[in-house]
């Protein structure tokens, strides 16, 4: 039987083309999407993933989604990808505790919600791939961000860590940390600041939500076992380190 991935987020932008990636490779998918229903139900119909909305902030209801989606699909989950995230920016001093905790609850503690609930299972089955989306902006940094990029370098420290504890268990854990990619998002940004932006990006463009998902695509594989605790930016060569 095919090995089954979780996506969040997993039906708009980045997500979707991780999702569609890994179907076209052969996997069992299911996507995770937090409030879009609309949306969400063409996604499924369009690429036949089945999809499940739940918070991933929120511990009991991963864990309720989670039990629903093995119950439905027959499967343990063997693969994770951590994509999903919201931004709620602003510059400290103007910043409130609520966006900066829904923030990190969103971005970091959807981390932790979800790898709890399926790392159980991976140490059963002796396998397991865990791919966590980090960002350019929590390795460099970003004016008006700083609870997107705390939470995103976050990511990045939780998943060296989650490595050194999965090995032996052959459960790989790595993070992708994307540049500025050409989702609804980024498009919608004022067409004098996307020029600033691709003027900073040496390969001169934005990149494809497919470029996320060759990197996810490889990262999961079952001959990517001896790739662990590494975060692979995919960037244009905007940030190097």
């Amino acid at each position: 039987m095919s090995r089954l991935a979780l996506v969040t987020g997993g039906t708009r932008g980045i997500g979707e083309a991780i999702s569609i990636r890994l179907k076209k490779a052969g996997y069992l998918v299911a996507a995770n999407y937090g409030s879009n229903e609309e949306k969400a139900a063409v996604f499924s119909e369009r690429h036949h993933i089945p999809v499940y909305k739940f918070d991933v902030a929120d511990f009991e209801a991963c864990k309720l989604a989670v039990e629903t989606i093995r119950s439905e699909l027959g499967h343990d989950i063997d693969i994770l990808v951590n994509n999903a995230g919201i931004t709620r920016d602003n510059t400290i001093h103007k910043m409130t505790p609520e966006c900066w905790h829904k923030v990190m609850d969103t971005n970091l503690g959807s981390c932790f919600n979800m790898c709890r609930i399926v790392i159980d299972s991976m140490r059963v089955n002796n396998f397991g791939r865990i791919v966590n989306i980090g960002s350019i902006n929590g390795q460099a940094g970003q004016y008006g961000q700083v609870n997107y990029a705390a939470a995103k370098s976050g990511i990045h420290g939780f998943t060296k860590a989650l490595a050194q504890e999965g090995a032996r268990h052959n459960i790989t854990v790595n993070a992708i940390a994307p540049g500025y990619i050409a989702t609804d998002m980024v498009k919608a940004v004022p067409e004098r600041v996307l020029e600033k932006i691709v003027a900073r990006i040496p390969i001169g463009r934005l990149g494809e939500a497919d470029e996320i998902a060759r990197g996810v695509e490889f990262l999961v594989a079952d001959e990517a076992g001896f790739v662990t605790g590494s975060t692979l930016s995919i960037n244009g060569g905007q940030h190097m380190y």
